[in-house]
């Protein structure tokens, strides 16, 4: 057998260890650890509270009205009441106690209280809500609160990684990480104006009101909803982009109401990925049959900007508040045509 000695030995593991330690010096920074969110978990907790509902609902037997039930059971039929509990979440954003939920999370509550991260708690007051986008804003009144701070959801793009905060099952406050899976989700049958961001950060039943906050604590929407046929997370979840909540919030603590634009138009897409809407109905003396539209034409542009099929520039005359003045571009019997009008308040407001 061939003998080693201590030299052939020594140098190679010698020059092994040096070639180790020079790759180790050389390996990118980004891929050390992975990326700690604390700093702005840290930040936005404190503005999201816990949302405790209690309902009193009137109960009967469903047999109360049968004689036979009555005789044998002597009951007249007198209506019980029953407490009902729910749990939501909410996002404090403004530091004199408002904050932003679901107005699924509290419709038809008697009474609503908020806790907050620090333990302290208070009973909230209604300041208004809007069916429409699912919204709802409630004051509580402590000092020293917490508010948010805000992002720009229009710069959100697919891919980026988003945290979601809330109150899933009654836990108390729990975060899941994610990314942003889409933005611009609608057509969900969710809520009348949708215009969701979409992620797979796990949402559970109690998140409902929830912050969706970017890798700096910045609230870039409300969670709303998730997509599931078994009650738990699987993946979709939903939020309101923070313009369209805080613009109907400011509009809901300034007027009572959402404050919409409306041209009086019923419309239906081209279709075949056509740009552009059919004008199908008109609102009698509405903007749009007072600025001379008629049924048959085709929408095309909205203040320069393509109407697609029809949800974008909806959501473009939403937007617009009343009085302001829209242009728009049709076609007419192959004609391109400019037309220019005021945009009226959007009647029927749902909310309170």
């Amino acid at each position: 057998m061939k003998q080693l000695s201590l030299q052939s030995l020594f140098w190679p593991s010698l020059c092994g260890l040096l070639l180790g330690l020079c790759i180790l010096a050389y390996q990118p920074a980004n891929t050390t650890a992975p990326q700690d969110f604390s700093a702005a978990v840290e930040a936005a907790a404190p503005a999201v509270v816990n949302i405790y509902t209690t309902k009193v609902v009137q109960q009967r037997h469903p047999l109360a009205n049968d004689p036979l039930f009555k005789h044998f059971f002597n009951r007249n039929g007198k209506v019980r009441q029953q407490l009902e509990r729910s749990l939501g979440s909410g996002v404090i954003v403004d530091e004199q106690g408002y904050l932003l939920t679901n107005y699924h999370v509290i419709n038809g509550a008697d009474e609503i209280l908020v806790m907050l991260q620090d333990g302290r708690q208070a009973l909230a007051t209604v300041i208004g809500s809007d069916a429409d986008t699912d919204l709802a804003v409630l004051k509580i009144d402590l000092d020293k609160l917490t508010s948010i701070r805000v992002s720009e959801p229009g710069k959100a793009r697919v891919g980026n990684m988003v945290l979601a905060i809330g109150n899933p099952y009654g836990f108390g406050q729990t975060v899941t990480q994610g990314i942003i899976s889409a933005t611009g989700r609608y057509g969900l049958g969710l809520s009348q104006f949708e215009n969701f961001i979409q992620t797979d950060a796990a949402i559970n039943p109690g998140n409902s009101g929830g912050a969706l906050i970017d890798t700096q604590g910045r609230l870039l929407g409300i969670n709303t909803a998730i997509y599931t046929q078994s009650g738990g997370s699987t993946g979709i979840g939903l939020a309101i982009p923070t313009d369209l909540a805080l613009r109907t919030m400011n509009d809901l603590i300034r007027f009572g109401r959402p404050v919409r634009g409306w041209l009086g138009i019923e419309v239906r897409p081209v279709g075949n990925g056509t740009n552009g809407v059919v004008i199908t109905g008109l609102a009698d003396k509405g903007p749009a049959q007072l600025a001379g539209l008629q049924v048959g034409d085709i929408l095309t542009e909205i203040n320069g900007e393509l109407v697609g099929d029809g949800h974008a520039g909806m959501r473009v005359i939403t937007d617009t508040r009343p009085g302001e003045t829209v242009k728009l571009v049709i076609l007419r019997n192959d004609e391109r045509i400019r037309i220019s009008t005021e945009v009226a308040m959007r009647p029927g407001l749902q909310g309170s």
